[in-house]
C-alpha cells in the first residue's frame, strides 16, 4: 500500500551524525507544534518541552552522563546541535508513556521534513545523579516533572541501512 505516512515510518533512522547546521525557526516551530498534537490520556498533556540549541550544554550533559555511569559513552547527542528534552508530570501515571508518544511523533515529524534524529534515553542518569538538581534547573524542567526522554535533531551527516525486523514478535490470539 502506497501512503506518505507509512513511507515515513519505514525511512526513518536513527541518526548519529549531524552537520554542523542550525535549525530554522519554521522548521523548530513545525517540530513543536506536532509534538504538542501528540495523544496523551485523557488528554492532560502532562509533558514539558525544553528545547536546546547550545552545543556547550549538551557537551556538558554527555559528560555528566559518563561520570555518573562511570564510563566513558562520547557525545550522547552524536553530533546534533539541537535537542529536546521531555519531562513528564511526576503526578501523572501515564506522564512517560505520554511522553514517549510525543517523542515518537517528533521523530516522524523530523523525518517527514528530511531531518535526522535519534530517541536519547542516555541522558537519563544525569537527572538522577549527584547533580540532578543542577541540571533540572538549567533545563528548566518544572519542579513537578522529571526527565522521560529526549531526542536530537538535525540535518543528517549520514544514514544507515534499516534495521532487520524480528520475526516472531507478533501472537494473533482469537
Amino acid at each position: 500500500m502506497k501512503n506518505p505516512v507509512l513511507e515515513t515510518i519505514a525511512s526513518r533512522r536513527s541518526i548519529r551524525s549531524y552537520k554542523n547546521q542550525k535549525l530554522t525557526k519554521e522548521q523548530i516551530d513545525t517540530l513543536l507544534t506536532a509534538a504538542q498534537q501528540a495523544p496523551s490520556a485523557r488528554n492532560l498533556q502532562p509533558w514539558h518541552f525544553t528545547v536546546v540549541q547550545n552545543r556547550e550544554l549538551l557537551n556538558e550533559i554527555s559528560a555528566e552522563a559518563a561520570k555518573v555511569i562511570g564510563q566513558d559513552t562520547g557525545d550522547i547527542f552524536h553530533g546534533a546541535v539541537f535537542a529536546i528534552f521531555l519531562s513528564g508530570d511526576s503526578s501523572n501515571k501515564w506522564s512517560r508513556i505520554d511522553c514517549g508518544i510525543a517523542v515518537q511523533t517528533l521523530a516522524l515529524a523530523a523525518e517527514s521534513m528530511g531531518l535526522g534524529s535519534v530517541i536519547l534515553g542516555r541522558p537519563d542518569p544525569v537527572f538522577t545523579g549527584p547533580r540532578a538538581d543542577y541540571f533540572k534547573q538549567k533545563l528548566a524542567i518544572p519542579a513537578t516533572h522529571s526527565f522521560a526522554i529526549a531526542i536530537a535533531i538535525g540535518v543528517p551527516a549520514g544514514t544507515k541501512e534499516a534495521h532487520p525486523v524480528e520475526q516472531n514478535r507478533v501472537s494473533f490470539v482469537n
